[in-house]
C-alpha cells in the first residue's frame, strides 16, 4: 500500500481541502499528516488520521521581535520533520500550504521524495512561493495562477464530496428552519467574523422579515435568546446540509468556501477579509464579481447590508450566469495525478 502525507496548516481553508482529497484515498493508501498545534491538529484528529506534530514559526505581517526567533525555530522544525519523513517513508508529500506545512515539504525535498503542492488563491502564498521550484506540480484553483509557475497545472478546488450531496427538505428540518421566505446562510469563517456578525445582529429585525437565516458565528458567539427565525450554530460540521438550505450566502471570500458556492450555484454577497491580510479575498472576490458571479461588500460599507442582499438575491443575470458557470470539484482531477505518479 502506497502512502501518503499530508501537510498544510494554520487556518482551516489550509486544512479542508485536503480531506476532500484524503477521504478519497484512504482505503486504498496509508494516509498521515504532519501539521502544527493549530487548527489542522483539531480536523484531523477528530477525522481519525494518524497526526505528527511539528511546530513550524509563523512570520508575522508587521515588526515584532518574534520573527527574529524564526531562523532557529525553522531549523528545529525542519530537522523534526526530517527525522518523521525518514521514519514513515511516504511515497508522495501533498501540500495545501500555510506555513504549518514548510517543513514537511523541505523535508521531502530534500529525501527526493515527490511533492504537489495546491495553492488556492488567485495570487500564490509565500509558502508557495518558497517551494514551488522543486515541487513535481504546483496545483492551483485558478488558471492565471497555473501559469505563473513552469510546473503549474490548474485542477480546481477539491471540495469535499458531502458539501455537493445535501438535500433541502431534510436539512430545513434538521435546522428547524420553517418555509415561507428564503434562507439565508451566513458565515464568517473558522472563527467567525466580529464584522459580519455584528452586521446581521445589527440588522436582525430587517433581514427576517425577509430571511429565514442560519448563522454559522464561531466559537464563543452565539447571541442570548435569539429571536424566531434565527438559527445559529458556532460550528457545523455537516455543511453540505448547510449549503442545501440556503436560497443565498453572506461570506468571506476564502477561496474555498468561494469554489463550493460556485459548485453549488448559490448566489453569493462576500464580504473579503482586508485587515491584517495579504489581501487574497479581495482578489479573489473581486474576481468573480468581474465575471458576474457574485456579489461584493467591503467591509466598511457593511451599513447596506440589507440592501445590498435584497438586490443580489433579485439578480437574474447573477442567477443565469451561475448557471452557465463551468465551477467543478477539482478533487478527481488530484486524485488521477495522484495515481499516475506513485
Amino acid at each position: 500500500m502506497k502512502r501518503i502525507l499530508f501537510t498544510g496548516g494554520g487556518s482551516a481553508g489550509h486544512v479542508v481541502p485536503n480531506l476532500a482529497v484524503m477521504n478519497e484515498l484512504k482505503y486504498t493508501h496509508r494516509i498521515t499528516y504532519m501539521g502544527t498545534g493549530g487548527i489542522e491538529h483539531t480536523l484531523i484528529g477528530n477525522a481519525g488520521y494518524p497526526f505528527f506534530r511539528v511546530d513550524c514559526p509563523k512570520l508575522v505581517r508587521s515588526f515584532t521581535l518574534e520573527n527574529l526567533k524564526i531562523p532557529h525555530r525553522l531549523k528545529q522544525a525542519k530537522r523534526e520533520a526530517l527525522a518523521l519523513l525518514n521514519r514513515e517513508k511516504p511515497d508522495l508529500v501533498f501540500s495545501k500550504g500555510g506555513f504549518a506545512s514548510y517543513p514537511a515539504v523541505k523535508a521531502a525535498q530534500k529525501l527526493g521524495i515527490p511533492v504537489f503542492t495546491h495553492e488556492s488563491d488567485l495570487s500564490p502564498g509565500l509558502c508557495t512561493k518558497l517551494i514551488a521550484k522543486k515541487c513535481k506540480y504546483v496545483l492551483t484553483s485558478f488558471p492565471e495562477t497555473a501559469e505563473l509557475f513552469k510546473n503549474g497545472k490548474c485542477v480546481g478546488s477539491p471540495i469535499r464530496r458531502e458539501i455537493l450531496n445535501g438535500e433541502k427538505s431534510r436539512a430545513m428540518r434538521k435546522f428547524c428552519l420553517p418555509a415561507g421566505l428564503p434562507v439565508l446562510l451566513v458565515l464568517g469563517g473558522g472563527s467567525g467574523s466580529v464584522a459580519i456578525n455584528s452586521a446581521i445582529r445589527n440588522n436582525l429585525p430587517a433581514l427576517l422579515k425577509k430571511f429565514r437565516i442560519l448563522h454559522l458565528c464561531g466559537k464563543g458567539n452565539l447571541l442570548d435568546n435569539p429571536p424566531a427565525g434565527y438559527v445559529q450554530r458556532e460550528f457545523e460540521t455537516d455543511m453540505g446540509s448547510a449549503y442545501a438550505c440556503a436560497d443565498l450566502v453572506l461570506s468571506r471570500a476564502g477561496s474555498n468556501t468561494v469554489f463550493e458556492i460556485l459548485a453549488l450555484k448559490k448566489p453569493a454577497v462576500l464580504v473579503p477579509l482586508e485587515k491584517n491580510s495579504r489581501g487574497d479575498q479581495l482578489e479573489n472576490a473581486l474576481y468573480f464579481e468581474k465575471r458576474g458571479l457574485c456579489a461584493v461588500l467591503r467591509e466598511e460599507n457593511l451599513s447596506e447590508l440589507s440592501t445590498t442582499l435584497s438586490r443580489t438575491i433579485k439578480n437574474a443575470d447573477l442567477a443565469s450566469a451561475l448557471k452557465d458557470a463551468d465551477v467543478s470539484n477539482g478533487t478527481p482531477a488530484i486524485l488521477e495525478l495522484i495515481k499516475n505518479c506513485i
